[in-house]
């Protein structure tokens, strides 16, 4: 079982020529609403790889919670630990330029009332997997995370949106997934010159015995696992956005550890999942399901390596 601790979202996505500059104003042609949040986004991801998952979160009483659920119903996504609170559901506002890159903002709402109490209500087990994201209280992620170890699980932090966490959750760290931005902000924190996303993976994965994977868009993922490098390519793709590719990558990565793959495979079913969620607009609408998974990872397994 996957429990996914974090966010609820409803996005705003709205295309634009360009991403706009500071102080700047620029106009889309419209925006379609979709639902979203990283804590969301890796469950439904996690669940479409074929993972039991179980969603801990909040959402507001107003009519963006139906709808922020409703591909998680869908598909079959455990939400009866999501809570309803007074605050509003979060919200993220999404542009994207025609290149797929994009400017989001995030305003909290019901995700900075999440807590963990749910955890204690399941039973939890060695083979259950915590999947951590930066956008609820990181005090909430910790004892989360604490109560994980105690039940024998694994922990992994997806550290997005970048900012470094505290030594204490740190600590409760199994895994770690970077993207290179996120890698840079946390080898500072450290008090680290490294600016390479592959040598500050190396350093946590010795240093701190984190195993560490960092996600480098089209030039694919590097990772340092046990001592173990792995330097997988990506598949070369026509990209609409690159909205949740990270977290598509996150989930079907932490659902492939969950069904026993090797920690080779789960890379490329991540790897998988995160090139073939740039190919469509939107985020859990993108989010692609275990089929098409498992077709372009056996084609990325038999292809070259670096």
């Amino acid at each position: 079982m996957i429990v996914v601790f974090g966010s609820i979202n409803i996005d705003l996505v709205t295309p634009v020529e360009r991403l706009p500059g500071p102080g700047e104003t620029v106009l889309g042609p419209g925006y379609a609403l979709h639902p979203g949040g990283k804590g969301a986004n890796q469950a439904l991801a996690a669940r479409r790889a074929g993972a039991d998952v179980v969603l801990v979160g909040a959402t507001g009483r107003d009519r963006f919670s139906d709808a922020a659920l409703a591909l998680l119903s869908t598909d079959g996504v455990d939400l009866d630990h999501v809570a309803q609170v007074d605050e509003p559901t979060g919200a993220a506002f999404i542009a994207t330029d025609r290149e797929g890159a994009n400017q989001i903002i995030v305003a909290a709402g019901a995700n900075a009332a999440v807590r963990p109490d749910a955890l204690r209500q399941l039973e939890l087990a060695a083979e259950d997997i915590l999947l951590l994201q930066r956008e609820v209280p990181e005090e909430a992620c910790l004892q989360a995370a604490r109560r994980m170890k105690q039940a024998g699980g694994r922990v992994i932090l997806n550290l997005a949106p970048a900012e470094a966490p505290s030594p204490a959750l740190l600590e409760q760290l199994d895994m770690l997934i970077v993207n290179e931005h996120e890698a840079i902000v946390l080898a500072q924190a450290l008090g680290w010159a490294d600016r390479d996303p592959d040598a500050i993976a190396r350093r946590l994965d010795s240093e701190r015995q984190i195993a560490t994977i960092a996600t480098l868009g089209a030039a694919g993922v590097v990772a340092w696992i046990d001592g173990i490098r792995h330097r997988l390519a990506a598949p070369q793709v026509a990209v609409v956005d690159t909205v949740a590719a990270g977290d598509s990558f996150t989930g079907a990565f932490a659902a492939a550890l969950a069904a026993g793959k090797s920690m080779a495979a789960a890379l490329y079913d991540g790897l998988a999942a995160g090139s073939l969620a740039c190919t469509r607009p939107g985020a859990q609408p993108s989010i692609p399901r275990a089929a098409e998974i498992a077709a372009l990872a056996a084609t990325l397994a038999n292809g070259p390596r670096r």
